[in-house]
């Protein structure tokens, strides 16, 4: 009975092991909560009115698809129930001009695809705007915020206002096999800045490497004095900032590949900006319930014009 006592202490030391395994790789939610990262909000506003021109008058949003993850892939140790993850596009309308931030997925493979999720409406809708927008801003490389751009059938039109930073452009592997049209960018002048860059009225990016070495926020003071912070996928969802929690690691390693330190001290300084400056809109990447309480209070309008 030795050869089965010994293995019982086997099976019983391998699922310690497993447990354990486990809990860090998706339940643990620990780490670094603080940081160097931060957002001089005063830098920030003095960039925002160093440009002159009228700030804008909007922000429209367009839901372009959707798909579905775990919560705990979201937040580490929430759980396996499923949540809905949308995919948006953003259009800045000034008096005369717009910006679009983020361009969702590649609409030619989800309508190969097949995706139920996919609004072929929506994305058409930002394709035109993409024609005519005065710039183009993406919070991070990855395919759900890069993707419209890389599959605009006027590719080469639509990137003579694109800025794509030198991160973004250094790095197609976050793209995830993605990619630009061979020849597409050998010319191409990227968007390189330190820490803080004012591209129009109002509007100004800030660095904010670690979910992809080209993230970055994406700041709005609109005309009536309101100002929206877009956090691209520092945080998928609002409670990442309201309890400073990122993704398991599971997701952030092996799938994202992403400096999960670097995300949480982005969150403990989001978490702190939210407090000294409740009056700021924060949107999260993919939050159903946070946009639909955005686009009820009237930070956000629904639809592109």
């Amino acid at each position: 009975m030795k050869w089965l006592r010994r293995l019982g202490y086997l099976v019983l030391a391998l699922a310690v092991i497993g447990a354990g395994a486990y809990f860090w790789l998706v339940v643990d939610a620990s780490g670094p909560s603080d940081g160097e990262y931060a957002i001089d909000m005063a830098e920030v506003r003095q960039l925002a009115a160093s440009m002159p021109g009228d700030k804008a008058q909007e922000i429209r949003v367009e839901r372009i698809s959707a798909f579905k993850m775990p919560r705990t892939a979201m937040i580490a140790g929430d759980g396996w129930g499923e949540v809905d993850v949308p995919v948006y596009s953003y259009q800045v309308a000034f008096v005369d001009k717009e910006i679009v931030i983020d361009t969702a997925i590649d609409g030619v493979a989800a309508i190969a695809q097949k995706d139920p999720n996919f609004d072929g409406a929506a994305y058409a809708r930002m394709q035109a705007a993409m024609i005519k927008a005065s710039s183009i801003v993406i919070t991070h490389e990855h395919p759900d915020h890069i993707g419209g751009l890389v599959a605009h059938p006027a590719l080469s039109m639509v990137l003579g206002h694109t800025q794509l930073t030198q991160e973004q452009v250094n790095h197609p592997e976050k793209m995830f096999g993605l990619k630009f049209p061979e020849g597409a960018l050998a010319n191409y002048k990227p968007l390189s800045y330190d820490r803080v860059h004012a591209i129009a009225p109002g509007v100004v990016v800030i660095k904010a490497a670690g979910h992809t070495p080209g993230s970055q926020l994406v700041f709005v003071q609109l005309a009536n004095g309101k100002e929206i912070l877009f956090l691209g996928d520092v945080a998928w969802r609002h409670e990442n900032v309201d309890r400073v929690l990122t993704r398991a690691r599971l997701v952030s390693w092996w799938f994202l590949g992403e400096d999960r330190d670097a995300v949480l001290h982005q969150l403990a300084a989001l978490k702190t900006l939210q407090e000294t400056e409740p009056a700021l809109v924060v949107v999260p990447g993919h939050d159903i319930d946070k946009m639909g309480e955005i686009l009820q209070s009237g930070a956000l309008v629904s639809g592109f014009k």
